[in-house]
């Protein structure tokens, strides 16, 4: 029996040591990690570290308007679960500041990512402002930001994809809203997401830079929602080099049969770059789209794996810089 107890204890303190290993730091409301706060978390990883920080962030809902500053570079974020982890805070674009000034767009955002190099797993990123206009859960300027079985939740402008030259990975992740709810100047590649419709909108806004070889990429992912038939577009072009390709996505009855829209900007209609590869569902009909859009071919589709959009950097790794 004592011996079994002693095994048993062994056993115990091993796995609490690799616990302690996983994770640099633990964010728990309750007061049983190393912070109560998710921005306690972030301040308190050193500046330009050359190593991955890795910050495991307990249930809870955690209303904070956080910032990744620059110099936090190489910081993970995980989730005990997706549902229930959730980080939030409810600006909007109308709301004024402490000097009676609006907020704007940029203002609303729950999430600031500023640095380089952030991936995060298993967690809801929120704008809990409700249908009052632009009000954004996350902004993202940093290159390399990688997301994993994530949430985003929101209604107009709810993932702002800000960086020009930033390149994002999603993968596995939901992302609900209304108007232009994913928008922005952002290279981003989408691969296995949910992408969920309310009320009626369009999915996209890209702003792509004249140019720039990628924008967005939806691959293998989902169209659905709670709209009604026919009320959503694909996209419209926010800058006139608006970039977007859905390839081989399941489309729900929710996108109008033209998919996509000018922003009544006769002239994007030119500069644009809007293209579907083999997508099916309700939503999918090649020949009703607008004509200025791009059914693509076998060959044309080759060029949009997640190899080429993305570049150098492989999402998961950590990311080594080419030899100049």
């Amino acid at each position: 029996m004592k011996y079994l107890l002693l095994l048993g204890l062994n056993l115990l303190m091993a796995i609490t040591s690799v616990a302690k290993q996983k994770y640099d730091f633990v964010v728990a409301q309750n007061g049983s990690g190393n912070f109560k706060t998710v921005q306690e978390a972030i301040n308190a990883v050193p500046d330009f570290r050359k190593k991955i920080t890795t910050i495991f962030i307990k249930n809870g809902t955690y209303r904070e308007k956080l910032t990744l500053p620059t110099s936090k570079t190489l910081v993970t974020f995980i989730g005990e679960d997706v549902k229930k982890t959730i980080l939030t805070f409810d600006d909007s674009a109308q709301k004024k500041n402490q000097f009676g000034e609006e907020l704007g767009t940029t203002g609303s955002a729950s999430f600031y990512i500023f640095a380089n190099d952030f991936t995060a797993e298993n967690i809801t990123f929120a704008n809990s402002a409700g249908p009052v206009g632009q009000a954004v859960a996350v902004r993202i300027d940093g290159d390399r930001v990688f997301f994993q079985n994530c949430r985003f939740l929101g209604n107009q402008d709810t993932l702002y994809t800000y960086g020009e030259n930033s390149r994002q990975y999603y993968k596995n992740c939901y992302i609900e809203g209304t108007v232009d709810f994913i928008f922005g100047w952002s290279t981003a590649f989408f691969e296995d997401c949910q992408i969920f419709c309310k009320q009626t909108g369009f999915v996209t806004a890209a702003a792509t830079m004249e140019g720039a070889k990628f924008g967005y990429v939806f691959k293998n992912c989902t169209i659905t929602g709670s709209a009604i038939e026919n009320s959503f577009y694909l996209g419209r072009p926010w800058r006139p080099h608006a970039q977007t390709v859905f390839i081989q996505c399941q489309l729900g009855k929710q996108i109008n049969p033209e998919g996509w829209h000018n922003w009544d900007k006769p002239k994007a209609e030119k500069l644009a770059f809007y293209a579907e590869y083999q997508n099916t569902g309700p939503g999918a009909n090649p020949e009703t789209r607008v004509k200025w859009s791009k059914q693509l071919t076998d060959e044309e589709a080759k060029e949009y794996t997640r190899e080429k959009v993305l570049g150098d950097w492989t999402p998961g790794t950590l990311y080594t810089a080419p030899p100049r």
